[in-house]
């Protein structure tokens, strides 16, 4: 008879721990927005804040942000910090963006779990914010959607927890989190509201909740003073924008990103399809109690964050750019993790909302691998006038500063600046001496594009970068060409900028 020493062990089967969906989430959402940080070149937002914005003195860029920004000013702090460790590269400057965009991934788990106490909600928010098109754009933009969007999951996160334990702690906890949205983005307001009024609806809730609600509305009265200060600087665009265009934007975003919109429709539509079809489905399955208040709570935040501004922009008062509503996609995912994978909707709604982050995915990856799907290459449109340079770098002498004036369209001025740096606006009512002008800009062309702008001048060249066209003209010797010449001739009929290197010599144009 077999001793008790003799006995073997029972081997057990290996068991994964319980967090590890999350980190194998949390993984994907890294590879996806760190891997690739480079790969697009800044457009005009993101070489503004480099250019103009961020200077060596904190209290600079403060004055900076109230002058020619229309943000609050958490970001640029936290990017000024940044840029005085890593420098104002690509990479160091979409840094924050992106490890905001990682962390909102664990909140998003969080919140899931808060809605219906179900892990398979907590993996699907997760999954579907790691993945999203739209979230892993702005977690690769160096601006402040990416920090708004977290802080605004953190503060419903700190919403749910107040709602199931209404201590002052988490109301403490809601209110500094609701502040640092607030701080982050103005918009963060119109999801706040909902979370507010539910907090104090309840009578037994109200005391605790009221000095929560009240501290928040102290950070939102002292933003107002800045709001005025800004002044709605570069909001001009939103109104040239058709409403009814902006509106069919927000779900196109969602589905498809920034630049989606070159997909087509099909291609939105089938993005769309899985989700229809899963909420339609969890629906017509019937929610349990504790789901159907979780997706009660998931679409009034999210309702809050975008009918509000759409009344506000029906009434008078249009900020609605649908950029400013990327935070609400918190509480819209969260929505679709709660219905989609129900629990009676079983394998069906489990394989729906597997369907939903695969196409999610298959679009963020698309990206990385269409020009046509990214930023405009303004880095590469740089390399090109650096190469067309006599010296072979615009502005890196006077011998070439001094014959050279480049055009481009307002959008292209900031990053020509950032990636030939030297560039600086040519002042009105003046004229320059050149033997080359260079155009840019983009589709579609002026009919007079080709044309020189100026007597005297040839053209010599043509490039395509990516949509990004540049003219070369040349001229057998340096003429006067003044700057109101060179506005008009601009190849892209949108507002035109004119610049000049540091050794180009500018005189009072005689008629000004």
């Amino acid at each position: 008879m077999p001793t008790l020493s003799s006995r073997k062990p029972v081997s057990r089967p290996f068991e994964l721990p319980a967090w590890w969906p999350l980190a194998a989430i949390m993984l994907l959402a890294a590879v996806l927005r760190l891997a690739t940080l480079d790969l697009q070149s800044f457009w005009y937002d993101e070489a503004f804040t480099p250019v103009h914005v961020l200077h060596p003195s904190l209290w600079a860029t403060l004055r900076s942000v109230v002058h020619t920004e229309n943000t609050p000013p958490l970001w640029y702090v936290l990017v000024w910090a940044d840029s005085r460790v890593l420098g104002n590269g690509e990479i160091a400057l979409r840094l924050p963006s992106a490890l905001a965009g990682v962390a909102t991934v664990p909140v998003a788990w969080a919140i899931g779990g808060e809605l219906t106490r179900r892990r398979t909600t907590a993996i699907a928010a997760a999954a579907f914010v790691a993945v999203n098109p739209l979230l892993v754009w702005y977690s690769q933009e160096a601006r402040a959607y990416a920090l708004f969007v977290l802080f605004a999951a953190v503060a419903m996160l700190c919403f749910l927890r107040a709602l199931r334990t209404p201590s002052p702690g988490w109301m403490l906890a809601f209110a500094c989190s609701g502040a640092l949205a607030l701080s982050s983005h103005y918009f963060a307001v119109f999801l706040l509201i909902p979370m507010v009024l539910w907090l104090v609806a309840a009578r037994e809730r109200r005391r605790t909740a009221l000095p929560a609600a009240a501290a928040l509305a102290l950070v939102g009265v002292a933003l107002l003073a800045l709001i005025s200060a800004q002044g709605g600087h570069g909001t001009q665009w939103i109104g040239q924008w058709a409403l009814s265009s902006r509106l069919q934007a927000v779900p196109q975003y969602y589905l498809t990103d920034y630049y989606g919109a070159s997909l087509g429709h099909g291609i939105e539509l089938l993005v769309a399809l899985p989700i229809l079809l899963g909420l339609g489905y969890g629906l017509w399955r019937v929610l349990t109690p504790t789901e159907e208040r979780g997706a009660a709570i998931a679409l009034a935040i999210g309702a809050g964050g975008v009918l509000i501004p759409i009344a506000l922009a029906a009434l008078g008062a249009d900020y609605l750019a649908p950029r400013n509503l990327v935070a609400a996609m918190i509480p819209v995912s969260a929505l679709i993790a709660v219905v989609v994978p129900s629990e009676r909707a079983g394998v069906v709604g489990i394989a729906l909302a597997v369907t939903i982050a695969v196409a999610f995915l298959a679009i963020s990856v698309d990206v990385n691998l269409s020009p046509r799907l990214q930023r405009g290459d303004w880095r590469g449109l740089a390399k090109v006038l650096r190469e067309s340079s006599p010296s072979g770098s615009a502005g890196a002498s006077a011998a070439a500063g001094e014959r050279r004036v480049i055009t481009t369209v307002e959008l292209g001025a900031a990053p020509l600046e950032y990636y030939i740096p030297g560039l600086r606006n040519l002042a009105r009512g003046t004229s320059v001496t050149v033997s080359e002008i260079e155009e840019t800009g983009y589709s579609p062309l002026r009919p007079s594009a080709a044309s020189p702008p100026a007597p005297g001048f040839r053209l010599v060249g043509r490039s395509d970068v990516h949509g990004l066209i540049a003219y070369r003209f040349l001229s057998t010797r340096p003429r006067t060409v003044s700057e109101a010449t060179l506005r008009r001739h601009v190849i892209t009929a949108v507002r035109p900028e004119v610049l000049v290197g540091p050794g180009v010599q500018t005189t009072l144009t005689p008629s000004a």
